[in-house]
């Protein structure tokens, strides 16, 4: 880490391609990781994975989500012959919620408690284990809360005393078309969800198809102000 520098990095890949970035990111890191959940982070595994093989990946089980997401976790997995890091909640705290508030609290209260203990929590743990991670986070995703970010940078969110964890995200300039150009060219699985009207997924209670011409992640908590369409992965990314 002594050797990392960040503010000299940021410099050289500025605007660089998905792929530069990822070899500047294993390169530094070998205790690093790729956050997997979407189309785009089934594309950063395909391209990581010809730079090099040993390349942790990780995904949150919340325990809502779509029976099509649970298998296409388990697509990838026999299609790369990877193993898959499942994080799961704390049970005790979510059996206490949920007792607490019902399965459906988030329609009322807002998706932020609910997303902290099923998703925030079990990825906390995890980057604590770690030196560095990888996103599928793009610019167009969200022009509210991620149109600022850089190609790579210090998780504030998630670092620790005198632990310091850097964030890389190599698709940050690429446009969902051209995620979907990779997809098609090079046959990379992707979420059946996708074929029926769902862009951006998550939970499914709290996700659903966007109608020709909406943006992405209107489907995403869809009862909320659009400017916090951000579960709590990327808290850093919301505007204060």
């Amino acid at each position: 880490m002594t050797a990392f520098d960040l503010s000299q990095t940021q410099t050289e890949l500025q605007g660089k391609n998905p792929r530069s970035i990822l070899k500047t990111a294993l390169a530094n890191f070998d205790n690093i990781a790729i956050s997997f959940s979407g189309a785009e982070d089934v594309v950063l595994i395909d391209m990581a994975l010809q730079i090099r093989k040993d390349v942790q990946v990780f995904t949150l089980d919340t325990g809502r989500l779509h029976p099509e997401t649970y298998r296409f976790i388990e697509q990838v997995r026999k299609h790369y012959q990877i193993d898959i890091d499942v994080l799961t909640p704390n049970r005790d705290v979510l059996d206490a919620f949920v007792k607490q508030k019902g399965l459906f609290s988030f329609y009322q209260d807002g998706h932020k408690e609910c997303c902290g203990i099923r998703k925030v929590e079990p990825l906390r743990r995890k980057l604590a284990t770690l030196d560095a991670w990888i996103t599928g986070q793009r610019k167009d995703q969200s022009l509210d809360t991620r149109s600022e970010i850089p190609e790579v940078q210090l998780d504030e969110a998630f670092s620790i005393a005198d632990k310091p964890l850097i964030k890389f995200n190599p698709l940050l300039n690429w446009s969902s078309a051209q995620v979907w150009d990779y997809i098609e060219a090079y046959q990379v699985p992707y979420n059946p969800l996708h074929g029926q009207g769902f862009i951006s997924i998550g939970c499914e209670p709290c996700t659903r198809p966007v109608l020709p011409n909406q943006h992405e992640r209107a489907g995403r908590w869809w009862w909320e102000d659009a400017t916090k369409k951000e579960c709590g992965l990327h808290v850093g990314n919301v505007k204060q």
